[in-house]
């Protein structure tokens, strides 16, 4: 039966988050909490979604779990309408949820190939026509695509990932022209992330001879989850590119995507590698590892020592407006400098 609307609901948003039970979803989750936020907790792993929650209310938040795998349509759909029963409105869905697979393309079954596109590519397109079923009547709402550089410049070992992520700009592009089309106050974003410090390396199925690891420089999963939370409040933005090396990877790949080919080809499998042997084999591809048998992995991985706590190009890129003033005013006074030194005037 469904909750009715209390006045209570006219206060903060209401905000779901896929993939909240670790890694980016789960920073995410806290990151909204601490603004007051309501916030919708959708992954598989129940002990991790607990935690979540757990998190949630200590940040000052309003936590709902709902258990869900998000490539499956129909459930997602049932989570969409469980959250507005409790909470009344959806004004935000960040779509993060995924698996991966580290393994050579030709080592990796076309089973396991359609279970990572479903969750990681198809999950996003349940995710966000889960939110629009909801938000295009009242005209307003914002989604957020959590997304890659590996969206734009795909590396060896992660062809599943790296084609889900493609195939996201794809749809994310696609969609934003619609609504546009139709004049909708709904909202629709990207937020193109750089190598973080999660606990992906350690859950997703990983078929190589060493431990798998994030392509230096690595960022703490706080970083984005400040992207995310900048990104949901500013929407007409068609797109975020968090890090230095995320704005240079797509940079290098739009003028040499050829040299970058083989830079990668020499080196993707080393980068990507490191001392030691998996920690699993199997992964979390056909079942969550924080249920029964496994245990909560929270928001950070194992490279906390390495990783950045901030980024100067995202707090460039949030604040483009005051970097482009600074950049014409140093610019404009460069120019009078020179011209009053010309003159032979004191500058």
């Amino acid at each position: 039966m469904r909750t009715p609307w209390t006045p209570k609901d006219t206060t903060g948003r209401v905000v779901v988050v896929t993939g909240a039970s670790g890694g980016v979803g789960r920073a995410t989750a806290r990151a909204f909490a601490a603004r007051g936020d309501r916030v919708a907790l959708l992954a598989r792993g129940r002990e991790g979604l607990a935690a979540a929650a757990e998190d949630v209310r200590r940040a000052g938040g309003e936590a709902l779990v709902v258990p869900v795998d998000t490539a499956d349509a129909q459930a997602v759909e049932d989570a969409a309408q469980q959250v507005v029963d409790a909470f009344g409105r959806i004004d935000v869905w960040v779509n993060n949820a995924f698996t991966g697979i580290f393994a050579p393309f030709t080592e990796i079954t076309p089973e396991e190939f359609r279970r990572v596109t479903e969750v990681t590519y198809l999950g996003y397109v349940f995710g966000t026509r889960a939110a629009l079923r909801h938000m295009l009547p009242r005209d307003r709402g914002t989604i957020v695509q959590v997304g890659s550089a590996l969206a734009y410049r795909g590396v060896p070992l992660q062809s599943a990932y790296c084609g889900a992520k493609h195939a996201i700009q794809g749809f994310n592009e696609s969609l934003r022209c619609e609504l546009l089309h139709d004049r909708s106050r709904v909202r629709t974003t990207m937020v193109q992330m750089p190598a973080l410090n999660t606990p992906q390396f350690d859950w997703v199925l990983d078929r190589m001879p060493r431990r798998s690891r994030p392509v230096a420089p690595v960022y703490q999963p706080e970083v984005a989850a400040r992207a995310i939370v900048h990104a949901a409040g500013h929407a007409r933005r068609r797109e975020y590119w968090v890090g230095g090396s995320t704005a240079a990877t797509l940079l290098a790949n739009a003028v040499v995507p050829g040299l970058l080919d083989r830079y990668l080809g020499r080196t993707g499998y080393d980068s990507q590698q490191e001392e030691g042997e998996p920690p699993t084999r199997d992964g979390n591809l056909w079942s969550p590892l924080d249920g029964p048998r496994g245990h909560d992995f929270g928001a950070h991985g194992r490279f906390g020592e390495e990783s950045a706590d901030g980024s100067v190009q995202q707090w460039a890129s949030r604040n483009r407006s005051r970097v482009g003033l600074g950049l014409l005013a140093g610019g404009i006074g460069a120019v009078l400098t020179a011209g009053l030194r010309r003159s032979g005037r004191p500058g």
